[in-house]
């Protein structure tokens, strides 16, 4: 049992669940909703319902918020502050922005509560299985405080950073999921409109150097340590590789918009004479366009690897 009093607002399809967990751990849990109906279930595992925001934040040392976005967390919080008390916690594990996540940490500071953010990934199944990662932004004593109850909802809590690394985090991880969806639509409709079988190509493509590996992966040897002039697979024959799918794509006439793109970069990268580096020097054209400098030291970045259990 954690003996502590918390709140859990944001009963939806994600937050329901998590709550639900968290009062299967006998924590002591007050929830509330904007639809009365949605803590049924909840109340059904043991926790007891909040008429208002007022009053859940005056019972809490710990309040979790579950929310749409940075315009409902902006609500929720003006009412939920009149009534935390000082060295309360507000975790706010909903998707949001940064600016907002910073407001909130600055607004609450006030009122001596302190503030982590805190947003998942892992989808409604993950909350239900507790098979999901908090990407946390915040102090760390304030982190160490809560880790308890995050370890009630979820596999892997992660102190990323300062207030705000949380959603920076978790925004990353989203929009590279999403760009990577876009990318996957472009190949597959021009490798069916080519002839070949979509399951075919699926079992094909698993079985290369990309599909083997975890999608975030080949950022490990060349990008993160900087390191491009011991070449995996040089970029010129990367350049000719990508050329020759973006003419199959004009050949069977689907539109490859991603694909040219990708080229562009790759082309512009050839010109500045990086042909026969590393395939992803063309990624620092991103870098110096944004005034932005990485390298990571290798054996920082092994040590993540293998804290993760993971095979690079």
């Amino acid at each position: 049992m954690i003996a502590m009093q918390v709140g859990f607002i944001g009963l939806g399809t994600m937050g329901a669940s998590m709550a639900a967990n968290l009062a299967k751990s006998q924590v002591a849990l007050l929830v509330h909703d904007i639809r009365r109906e949605a803590a049924a279930p909840v109340e059904a595992v043991g926790a007891r319902w909040a008429e208002t925001l007022r009053a859940l934040g005056e019972a809490s040392e710990v309040v979790f918020t579950s929310l749409p976005g940075p315009k409902e967390v902006e609500a929720v919080a003006a009412e939920l502050l009149q009534g935390m008390k000082p060295d309360s916690i507000i975790v706010d594990i909903s998707t949001n922005a940064v600016s907002a996540v910073r407001a909130l940490h600055a607004a609450a500071a006030v009122k001596g509560v302190h503030v982590l953010d805190a947003p998942i990934s892992g989808g409604p199944r993950g909350a239900v299985t507790k098979k999901l990662a908090f990407f946390v932004g915040g102090d760390k004593a304030v982190f160490d405080r809560v880790r308890p109850l995050l370890d009630a909802m979820g596999d892997r809590a992660m102190l990323v950073g300062d207030i705000g690394a949380g959603s920076i985090a978790k925004l990353a991880h989203n929009l590279s999921g999403y760009a990577l969806n876009a990318v996957m639509a472009e190949v597959f409709a021009m490798g069916a409109k080519a002839g070949l079988e979509p399951l075919a190509l699926f079992a094909a493509i698993r079985q290369g150097v990309h599909g083997r590996r975890r999608t975030y992966d080949g950022v490990i040897e060349q990008f993160l340590p900087n390191s491009y002039d011991t070449p995996a697979f040089q970029l010129r024959l990367a350049h000719k590789d990508v050329s020759l799918a973006c003419a199959l794509g004009r050949e069977v006439g689907v539109p490859m918009r991603l694909a040219a793109l990708t080229l562009e970069e790759m082309t512009e990268a050839l010109n500045r004479g990086w042909g026969q580096r590393d395939s992803r020097s063309a990624m620092l054209l991103e870098l110096e366009r944004s005034g932005v400098e990485i390298q990571v030291d290798r054996a920082a970045l092994q040590a993540v690897i293998e804290a993760d259990g993971a095979e690079a």
